[in-house]
């Protein structure tokens, strides 16, 4: 190869884009980022691969999937996420409101997808339609479907007066606010109890019964929910009914549920990841919602706590544990 022509070739590779690079790799690699202290629990990882497989994207053969979850706690997470922008990864794949942030101050460079409670109000994007930079993802309309859980429970137990929320802060203010005004609405006075780690949670329902409250609303959030089992288990042991925002916390033996499907979001988010490792820009892809919203009963756990499931609920209700 002649001089000029080497320096050519070389120009190239130099002025190569480092997305441009990626592309041509023979398999992607996609990096999740999760919150919680353990993997995410099904159908979480499932639905997300099952996603990727329909859209042609098979683990093992034309993809790798890199998981990062944060055992140490969530002051582990930004070390977390600057290992997986150093290994060049396509595209980080983020969950809640927190998680996208560090994802965000680690890189500007890499696609971000986020399952998001609250995507604007947490800043991540400054429109849901043109989300610009390199972030884009679902919002799952916490703030909103944890005012419309309340209006849920109080149809449960008709004469309460006052509610504990479980609130993991980290999430930002928007569900506390959307919460607040709601309960001013319905005449209910609002216990919110803080949740920062794991031994967060028994002090919590000690605070609740202290407290009075008499039902609690268990706010979006991916922290809260990897502690599911404790958060069942406290409130069958203080029998106060809960409202959780996914199915399988009901199918695990908590009271009731409203909100959108869990494999569903995973699924979306898998679909998301897909166009832009095909070569779309987040900043090009709208931030999508979900459009439908489950309502679950557990029929054994009402028993238990003593709680007759209204009528009004048994009939609108998607999915009956009996």
């Amino acid at each position: 190869m002649r001089r000029r022509e080497f320096l050519t070739v070389l120009g190239s590779a130099v002025l190569m884009s480092p997305i441009a690079a990626r592309a041509q790799r023979a398999i992607a690699t996609i990096g999740v980022l999760w919150p919680g202290a353990e993997p995410p629990a099904p159908p979480r990882m499932e639905s997300f691969r099952q996603a990727l497989r329909q859209l042609g994207f098979v683990e093992g053969q034309n993809l790798a999937i890199e998981l990062r979850y944060a055992r140490k706690g969530l002051p582990q997470l930004p070390e977390l996420a600057t290992d997986l922008v150093g290994m060049n990864v396509d595209v980080l794949a983020t969950f809640g409101d927190l998680t996208p942030k560090i994802a965000q101050q680690a890189t500007t460079t890499i696609p971000i997808v986020a399952i998001s409670d609250d995507i604007m109000g947490a800043g991540l994007v400054p429109s849901l339609s043109r989300p610009d930079g390199n972030t884009t993802g679902l919002s799952i309309m916490s703030a909103e479907l944890s005012a419309k859980r309340l209006e849920v429970l109080q149809e449960l137990v008709p004469k309460m007066t006052r509610v504990a929320a479980l609130w993991d802060p980290t999430t930002g203010a928007s569900q506390l606010e959307q919460t607040e005004r709601a309960a001013k609405t319905l005449g209910l006075t609002l216990q919110v109890l803080e949740i920062r780690r794991r031994d967060d949670i028994s002090l919590a329902f000690r605070a609740a019964r202290d407290g009075r409250s008499e039902a609690l609303n268990v706010f979006s959030s991916p922290f809260l929910a990897s502690l599911y089992r404790e958060i069942i288990t406290l409130s069958a042991e203080y029998r106060i009914p809960a409202i959780y925002q996914w199915k399988e916390h009901v199918e695990a033996g908590g009271l009731i549920s409203y909100g959108p499907s869990l494999a569903a979001m995973w699924r979306q988010a898998g679909a998301i990841v897909v166009k832009i490792l095909k070569g779309a820009k987040p900043a090009d892809l709208p931030v999508e919602q979900p459009t439908k919203f489950e309502l679950a009963v557990n029929a054994r756990t009402a028993q238990t706590l003593g709680f007759p499931i209204p009528p009004s609920i048994l009939v609108r209700a998607d999915d009956l544990i009996e």
